[in-house]
């Protein structure tokens, strides 16, 4: 009898057979930088395939040859990742950066023209707008709440639209959590893509995670990940993820291939145990984050909170959420009365929730934007992103909720 098992289920098992491994229940780590091959004429085929000489056969699986192409951890890793967001391919990075750095340079040129959305990650926002202009590379923003007319006016204003060639948004927004509506995107994109042109929209889906959100499912092509994030989940590894189609994967693949930036047989172990968990880790991390916000929304030191589970309902940022989100999840924005030393104080008195960056992990963490992830962002744009002196960035983990907001309680007393 046929059964189509839910992700959560083919994490302990996709894509892996205990025989290979003298019957190990679980995925061993292939810890070796070669592989041995049957027969010449097999060496030679695998090769063809990595390369990219020819399309693979009816049935036809791409051998293994060195671990900078592939591994086994790897490639069940890739596989099993691509159950969450029904993609066709994935590849695993050594960083979230590198991911992100991988596609930007795979997808553009110099000459080509880039639409991104704002506020984005501090890293990728350094590397769009001071690295991608030393290849030649033309980039215009555009922000949460502007108008799908408002932005088409602006890329004309360019007198560069017809060289547009990638779509990037990251959504919700980190820090504020404002919604990129996907539509506007997808529109966009269609719009400019032609025969001889066609426009790749990709989404940075990090601050979701692969439960929350589904960009593929909304007319994204590629969606990307800090894998160190709900993927890893453990603050104990680091590792980044692009999904999409098998033929916008190759090239990714390729790419990787010759930058030389996957990752290690030991982060794919690792991110595989971690796949078993997460289905469970963030809805646990939702649930508390939920009544952390709304602790917060009601405390007299608190001016607001930034939360998808708090939007109007008649706003057009409910709107969007409602068709993109399938949950609030698990990062919420405070913003303390006062400024940067009421903000500072709030963290440096916090005892169970720790002061640190990055996201998603079992621990609760949380961090002062404006001076640490995003303080390489021109301070007028922290201004027009409303990432101000008194913003609190805070990732809740799996903790017990009451110790989550006694703790947040008893910092915002020392105020």
């Amino acid at each position: 009898m046929e059964h189509n098992f839910h992700p959560e289920s083919l994490m302990m098992s996709y894509g892996y057979n205990p025989q290979w491994s003298e019957n190990a229940v679980k995925c061993p780590i292939f810890q070796t930088s070669t592989f041995v091959f049957n027969s010449a004429e097999d060496g030679k085929a695998f090769f063809e395939l990595a390369y990219g000489k020819r399309e693979a056969q009816p049935n036809e699986v791409p051998g293994l040859i060195y671990s900078r192409l592939n591994n086994p951890d790897l490639q069940i890793l890739e596989e099993r990742l691509c159950l969450w967001d029904g993609a066709e391919q994935a590849a695993v990075f050594e960083s979230g950066m590198s991911a992100i750095t991988t596609v930007l340079l795979e997808f553009l040129k110099p000459g080509d023209l880039l639409l991104y959305s704002r506020p984005v990650y501090g890293g990728t926002d350094h590397f769009i707008n001071e690295v991608l202009p030393k290849f030649g590379v033309d980039i215009i923003e555009f922000y949460a709440g502007q108008s799908q007319e408002d932005i088409i006016s602006n890329l004309e204003k360019t007198g560069k639209a017809d060289k547009l060639k990638l779509v990037y948004v990251e959504t919700p927004a980190n820090p504020t959590n404002a919604q990129i509506d996907f539509e506007i995107c997808q529109a966009i994109k269609e719009k400019y893509s032609n025969e001889d042109n066609q426009v790749i929209f990709a989404v940075d889906n990090t601050y979701m995670g692969p439960l929350w959100q589904h960009p593929l499912r909304h007319g994204a092509d590629l969606v990307l990940y800090s894998a160190t994030k709900y993927i890893g989940g453990h603050s104990d590894i680091i590792a980044g993820a692009v999904l999409g189609s098998n033929e916008l994967m190759i090239r990714v693949k390729t790419l990787r291939t010759f930058l030389g930036n996957m990752a290690g047989p030991w982060t794919g172990w690792l991110l595989m145990r971690s796949l078993e968990t997460l289905k469970i880790r963030m809805e646990k991390q939702q649930e508390n984050a939920v009544k952390v916000a709304d602790f917060l929304r009601n405390h007299p030191k608190v001016n607001h909170v930034y939360y998808p589970g708090h939007l109007d309902e008649n706003s057009k940022d409910f709107k969007i959420f409602q068709k993109q989100c399938t949950g609030p999840g698990a990062m919420v924005a405070f913003e303390v009365i006062g400024g940067e030393k009421e903000a500072f104080t709030v963290l440096n008195q916090m005892k169970l929730i720790k002061l640190a960056v990055s996201l998603g992990s079992t621990e609760s963490l949380a961090q002062h934007p404006r001076t640490m992830t995003h303080a390489g962002v021109p301070e007028e744009d922290l201004q027009r992103f409303g990432v101000t002196d008194s913003l609190v960035r805070l990732s809740v983990g799996v903790e017990h909720y009451e110790d989550i907001i006694w703790d947040l309680e008893q910092a915002l007393d020392k105020i």
